[in-house]
């Protein structure tokens, strides 16, 4: 009862003592203090300049030239000439087939021959013997037309003669199956030992890989988006739309050298809603292999006096992106339109003017629209990450 007794007493002179700190706390502050300090910020004066537009889009790498190689005869395939996927040459002997059959007719064809010479000699001497005495009323007519049929006659089995003899020759030939291009070779299909029935029969293929073609596909919209913009005077295409290529790996390498657009379909793809565009890169050491998927980049288009501010000073609001400016001393929100994002920034194309002060560091400390700020020196930052479109 009596502790009870003291615990009440001392409460009132608890609250006492600290009613009187609060009041020494309040009566230290210098009269006139309203408020939080100005927020330190870094301030970057808006300019315009000529920026590179930049597109991506996802690519597959393809041969220049895909070749299937087949016997233009039928036989028995004897040997295999190349190690496959291999680098081939033009004209280079692929495969052997057996060549004997081919080799018989055409002694049968070179004997057909020889023998159509020897009546075609005989035809033409019978006919210069009859020629004179014809002429001289010697002889009768119908001896000299026969004379000059024979003669046509054997001339035109001569030259049957040789267009087979031509035919054996050509078919000997191809039992040495050759390259049509330089490339690399595919996959075998066929072993030695089987019965290659002709043409019908696929033995392998040949790619070219120098130079690698690239096939993307170009989004509708954005030929629309770079009409309107072109019209707009926002962005200059290239002379034809003759971009250069540029084509980054799957690892985020960037191949070193660089490529043209080719070609881009007139149609667009019911299915995918891309115009199919095809490019053209140099391949010497063969870097690139058929099949591989890349990311193209479109290089050459430009933004005439476009607006570029950090992307650290873009933030997102509930009615969308904006960034601040300092006016009279305070942060001031202005809402922006963005465009493409670059490596280091983003490209304003609504909002902001050539000068305007734009807010790059601080606005973590800036907590309502209007507070008073200090400009001071800009923080140093790490160079950003290039960005994809």
């Amino acid at each position: 009862m009596h502790a009870y007794r003291l615990a009440v007493v001392a409460a009132p002179l608890v609250l006492t003592a600290v009613l009187a700190a609060c009041g020494r706390a309040e009566g230290s502050n210098p009269p006139g203090a309203g408020g939080p300090p100005p927020a330190a910020v870094a301030v970057e004066k808006v300019t315009a300049s000529n920026l590179p537009a930049v597109f991506e889009y996802v690519g597959q790498t393809a041969g220049s030239r895909d070749v299937e190689v087949r016997a233009r005869v039928s036989g028995i395939l004897l040997k295999r000439n190349f190690g496959e996927g291999g680098v081939v040459k033009k004209g280079q002997s692929l495969y052997s087939l057996d060549a004997a059959p081919f080799q018989a007719a055409l002694n049968r064809a070179d004997a057909d021959v020889a023998a159509a010479e020897a009546r075609l000699g005989q035809a033409s001497r019978s006919l210069a013997r009859l020629k004179p005495l014809w002429e001289a009323k010697a002889t009768s007519q119908r001896d000299y037309d026969e004379a000059v049929s024979a003669e046509a006659v054997a001339r035109a089995e001569l030259k049957r003669a040789q267009a087979q003899r031509a035919e054996a020759a050509l078919n000997l030939g191809y039992t040495k199956v050759e390259s049509p291009i330089s490339g690399q070779a595919g996959r075998s299909q066929v072993s030695e030992g089987t019965l290659v029935s002709g043409p019908q029969v696929l033995l392998t293929t040949v790619t070219q890989t120098d130079p690698i073609k690239v096939r993307f596909g170009i989004a509708d919209t954005d030929q629309m988006r770079w009409r309107s913009e072109s019209a707009a005077g926002q962005l200059q295409l290239p002379q034809h739309e003759a971009f250069d290529i540029e084509v980054k790996l799957a690892d985020g390498s960037t191949y070193p050298r660089k490529g043209k657009l080719l070609f881009s379909d007139t149609r667009v793809s019911g299915t995918t809603g891309t115009v199919e565009a095809e490019a053209e890169i140099p391949n010497p050491d063969g870097a690139l292999k058929p099949g591989q998927f890349v990311r193209v980049r479109l290089l050459g288009a430009q933004r005439p006096n476009a607006v570029r501010v950090p992307t650290r000073a873009v933030l997102e609001g509930p009615q969308g992106k904006f960034v601040y400016v300092v006016a009279d001393g305070k942060a001031l929100p202005k809402p922006v339109t963005v465009g493409d994002q670059l490596a280091d920034g983003w490209i304003i194309s609504k909002g902001l003017a050539a000068g305007d002060p734009v807010i790059v560091d601080g606005m973590a400390r800036i907590f309502f629209p209007g507070a008073p700020v200090q400009v001071g020196a800009a923080a140093a930052s790490a160079p950003a990450a290039p960005a994809s479109k």
